[in-house]
């Protein structure tokens, strides 16, 4: 069975376990790159991340990019949302429906 898992600094992930997801604080860039490969490789099929490790680790997230599984998706932390999770969705079904989402053919 896959599991769900949440990356990123202690103070932005912790309420995620209240929830029955698998939490994984990291602390630096190196431990972060290298939890994502072993969760990415493990039988994790969402892997959300926050923000401000995903900025960080922009090219291992593209490793994944083209992969069905995991689904990697950023969520804001606790020093607010950057918007690069939405722009990641947004482009993400642009690219799937070839139409912006959010305004459509128009613009």
């Amino acid at each position: 069975m896959y599991k769900v898992a949440v990356v990123g600094a202690y103070d932005s992930i912790y309420g995620f376990a209240a929830l029955g997801l698998d939490t994984f604080p990291v602390s630096d860039v190196q431990e972060g790159e290298h939890l994502l490969r072993r969760l990415a490789e493990g039988d994790y099929a969402v892997i959300y991340i926050t923000e401000a490790l995903a900025a960080d680790l922009g090219h291992e997230l593209n490793r994944y990019r083209e992969q069905v599984l995991p689904a990697i998706i950023q969520i804001p932390g606790v020093s607010g949302n950057t918007g690069a999770g939405v722009e990641g969705v947004k482009k993400t079904v642009e690219q799937a429906v070839g139409s912006d989402i959010l305004f459509g053919d128009n613009q």
